[in-house]
């Protein structure tokens, strides 16, 4: 698989624009609290769809055919996954009973960790595959495994009560007394003169915990479509970029898309079968294929999901804040 190795240059250019896009979605656009609505949300969404897009669009101009298409099907396979993601914050934002005006700043600091993670994963993925071509096989084995668990997903397996970095937070920092009506979206106060962390910050921790294991899931499915450190982490934080509209687009009717795991389940197996087949087999398949064969498993899952209504039992209900 020939390399697309972006020059110092280009990465300075990618990181100022991110840097800007962020700046500019939390200082302008979104600097006051509130609860967005659904139009807003689904514009949101379609500027952040298009905003990876067109950077897609250049690169693939830039770089070439093969590259454009791998950036696609990378960015294809995150976006998908973030859309499993969301019924995981969802949860977590009932447990600790965060209003809907405050949960948009908790994820923007959520996703600004996710992309330090996902950096680190990714760099640390291609040097281990560079410097040692059987962790190939092992990674695609544990897609596979992966994809096996995907397809028993169950919503109702989510304890955010049992995550680790929670207790150890709470043993570790003293937890203010004050709720979210009083202290707002602060994630540190005063309390009795000490300083305190409040449960808003408890819950970033519990975000940026629970999204360390989605990168664990995510990033050796894209090294597997490229290991290429400049297509696999850009093509990773345009997708990420815009999971806060998503969030607010789809948390409502989660439950419609509940066949979707289904989907992103075969996607990581495709994708696992995949690498173990280049390792073992020296046969890869061309990345136009691997990108329809992405986008088909997706498309097949969301329109099942859109036709086959739920029982009216189990449809989502989202949690009054």
């Amino acid at each position: 698989m020939p390399e697309f190795d972006a020059v110092v240059w280009e990465w300075i250019i990618f990181a100022v624009i991110v840097v800007v896009l962020l700046a500019l979605d939390l200082l302008v656009f979104h600097r006051r609290d509130h609860v967005p609505t659904l139009s807003e949300s689904t514009w949101w969404t379609v500027f952040w769809i298009g905003v990876g897009l067109a950077f897609n669009a250049l690169f693939w101009l830039r770089e070439g055919h093969e590259a454009g298409v791998q950036f696609l099907t990378a960015y294809l396979i995150e976006k998908s996954l973030s859309m499993d993601n969301i019924f995981v914050f969802v949860v977590i934002f009932r447990f600790f009973a965060v209003p809907l005006m405050y949960q948009y700043r908790v994820l923007f600091w959520g996703i600004l960790g996710a992309i330090f993670m996902r950096l680190a994963f990714i760099l640390a993925g291609v040097e281990l595959i560079e410097r040692f071509s059987w962790v190939e096989p092992l990674f695609g084995a544990f897609l596979i495994y992966t994809a096996y668990k995907l397809a028993r997903h169950s919503g109702a397996e989510v304890h955010p009560e049992n995550n680790p970095v929670l207790r150890l937070a709470r043993r570790v920092f003293r937890v203010s007394q004050g709720d979210h009506r009083q202290h707002g979206h602060a994630f540190f106060v005063r309390e009795a003169g000490r300083r305190c962390i409040t449960p808003m910050f408890l819950t970033l921790l519990v975000i940026e915990s629970t999204d360390v294991l989605f990168a664990v899931d995510s990033v050796p499915a894209v090294l597997c479509i490229t290991t290429d450190r400049f297509i696999a982490f850009s093509s990773n934080v345009f997708a990420i970029l815009g999971l806060r509209a998503l969030f607010f687009l789809l948390a409502g009717m989660v439950e419609r898309f509940r066949y979707i795991h289904y989907g992103l389940a075969a996607v990581l197996g495709f994708v696992g079968l995949k690498m173990i087949a280049k390792y073992f087999l020296e046969y890869e398949l061309a990345p136009w294929v691997s990108l329809l064969a992405v986008a088909g498993l997706l498309a097949i899952s969301i329109v099942v999901s859109l036709m086959v209504k739920p029982a009216r039992n189990d449809e989502f209900r989202e949690g009054e804040n």
